[in-house]
């Protein structure tokens, strides 16, 4: 056999067993098509061959300007895919990712978040990826498709992160919305991009998480109460009632229903009262009388009141009547309400605070000196009345004032103290330790009270200041915290110590007096040398006024929180001194 005759015999068996591998191959890439059956996300959508489609900024208008809940999110939609350089989000390789039907899922469960499903459910995705798997025969359909569906997630994301991570309502838009607390700043592109996991985040939106503990517990509380509505909500006790620990009274028992549930019993005897009735009439084998048992109000129930009473800012002094009674008879509904608004105002705050800052709950006139993210203590505060309301809002605290003076307000003088100034300027501004002078700070220089037209003034030719000298009828008392800003609010010290002791706390024209303005004063300046405790005393009775600036600028918060759940899992609500719970439920319920 030649050389050539070898040659020619090995070419053509190698032809031949190529041709053989190919067929073969050709034969098993053609079964396995066909046995590729729901193996990818919601609606059975299959894998596909062919390049993954593209979008552009004038589609993703185009398409999300079409519905009407997805206007608002197109620059959301634009910021997400111009970081992908345009590439979809939601599929891979042609298949759906996990996180599609994890969203759906969690939009389904709005309603636990307060929200309202029906208003994320814009497109009907179960007919989308069913269209999908019939188109994947048709490439060009299919890739149609995967854009409008891909573009319609994305809408639909932005749509309800916006209102579960911003809030459904924008403060700073509605008038009767008093809430000038920073901005919380999140990026819901950025958001979607971890959900997609193409990027790494210290926050939960990986699981559509929400930013605050404070959130998650009141989320389990308007779950335990819609329990509570589901079930009949809770007994109504009479007008009029009015109990004392010991009290023997038919009304207990509503109470016990009402604090310890239906399951709860009443202690045996003799924790109640028998009393003798006549029956209306005997009969044959009835006793001449019965015993009727009055349950009495006993130790286990006063407990329960004073903790009702206790976590409703009240006085818990075990008695029910008054504010107490009033509180009992809210009705489960209006808590659920009070309840989703309050989870709305958290959906405002910044998300995530500072690790020390300073935080005044309105509601509950208190003071939170937090420390480390950790409440390092707490006081009482005193907070304005309802016609000077204090406003809500955040600044920098960045100076503690010893020995202030009190700059009295041009309202004040016009409506206080305008017709004493006229009859004796002098002798007014000796009885309240006042002064007038002109200029500021060091360089401010008293005038001759006698020269100014007190009768005549107005705001416009008031070209003075009016203020009360240091010392113990000072309003601001021995201590200022000042952290600058237009309202011209602060923190402060008063001389009427006594007004701590009332459950209700609304007595000033707006600022924030303090319970503790000492303790707090050297807590702020406990890294600042030369200012200890003694020092700061020493200041104060030296009658100078002294400005400390802090050694950092510290956060303060000034907030409306009228209800909360509190570390150890107990739900407090408070009234709405303010009417913002009523000027947001407007806004809310109404949308």
């Amino acid at each position: 056999m030649n050389v050539n005759f070898r040659f020619s015999f090995f070419t053509t068996v190698c032809c031949w067993l190529l041709g053989l591998l190919f067929l073969t191959s050709t034969v098993s890439c053609s079964q396995d098509q066909k046995e590729q059956i729901k193996d990818a996300l919601p609606g059975g959508v299959t894998k596909a061959g062919g390049a993954q489609p593209k979008l552009d900024s004038v589609y993703i208008v185009k398409y999300m300007s079409t519905e009407p809940k997805f206007k608002d999110q197109i620059e959301w939609a634009k910021k997400f895919y111009r970081a992908r350089d345009f590439r979809l989000g939601w599929f891979r390789n042609h298949e759906l990712v996990p996180q599609a039907e994890t969203m759906l899922g969690v939009i389904n469960k709005a309603a636990d978040e307060g929200l309202d499903p029906k208003e994320y459910k814009t497109k009907d995705f179960n007919k989308l990826f069913a269209s999908l798997k019939d188109a994947q025969s048709d490439s060009t359909k299919r890739n149609a498709l995967e854009k409008e569906i891909d573009v319609a997630l994305s809408g639909t994301y932005f749509n309800y992160a916006s209102d579960f991570y911003r809030g459904t309502v924008d403060p700073r838009s509605v008038k009767s919305i008093d809430w000038n607390v920073k901005r919380n700043k999140i990026k819901l592109h950025k958001a979607l991009m971890t959900i997609l996991k193409e990027r790494e985040s210290t926050y939960g939106y990986y699981d559509f998480e929400p930013l605050h503990p404070e959130y998650d517990r009141l989320k389990q509380a308007l779950a335990d109460y819609r329990i509570l509505q589901r079930n009949g909500g809770w007994p109504v006790l009479p007008a009029g009632t009015r109990l004392v620990p010991g009290a023997s009274s038919p009304v207990v028992a509503t109470l016990r229903t009402r604090l310890l549930g239906a399951s709860a019993s009443a202690p045996a005897t003799p924790a109640a009262t028998e009393t003798p009735v006549q029956p209306v009439a005997n009969k044959p084998g009835q006793p001449s009388t019965a015993t009727a048992v009055t349950p009495k109000y006993d130790a286990e129930l006063v407990v329960a009141v004073k903790a009702f009473q206790q976590e409703n800012g009240l006085k818990a002094d075990g008695i029910v009547a008054g504010e107490t009674l009033r509180l009992l008879n809210v009705p489960v509904s209006q808590r659920i309400d009070q309840i989703i608004l309050n989870m709305e105002r958290w959906r405002w705050i910044p998300k995530k605070f500072e690790p020390n800052y300073l935080l005044v709950n309105i509601p509950d006139y208190t003071l939170h000196v937090m420390e480390d993210n950790k409440e390092a203590f707490n006081m009482r505060v005193i907070v304005g009345k309802a016609l000077n309301a204090t406003p809500v809002f955040s600044d920098k605290m960045e100076f503690v004032v010893l020995a202030p003076y009190w700059n009295v307000p041009f309202s004040i003088i016009d409506k206080e103290l305008r017709p004493k100034l006229a009859a004796d300027p002098q002798g007014t501004l000796d009885r309240l330790d006042m002064e007038v002078v002109k200029g500021w700070g060091a360089k401010a220089t008293p005038i001759d009270p006698s020269t100014v037209d007190w009768a005549n003034l107005t705001n416009k030719t008031w070209k003075y200041t009016l203020r009360r000298r240091p010392g113990p009828k000072n309003d601001l008392g021995d201590v200022k915290f000042i952290f600058p800003n237009s309202n011209d609010i602060y923190l402060h010290d008063t001389p009427h110590d006594e007004l701590f002791s009332q459950n209700k706390r609304g007595f000033s024209h707006g600022c924030v007096r303090v319970a503790e303005p000492i303790k707090l004063a050297e807590y702020l300046l406990r890294d600042k040398p030369g200012w200890d405790r003694t020092a700061i005393l020493d200041t104060i009775s030296g009658r100078r006024e002294k400005y400390i600036t802090l050694p950092e600028k510290l956060p303060v918060y000034l907030v409306y929180f009228t209800t909360w759940v509190d570390e150890s899992g107990k739900l407090h609500f408070r009234d709405d001194i303010y009417g913002h719970d009523k000027a947001l439920a407007k806004e809310y319920f109404n949308n």
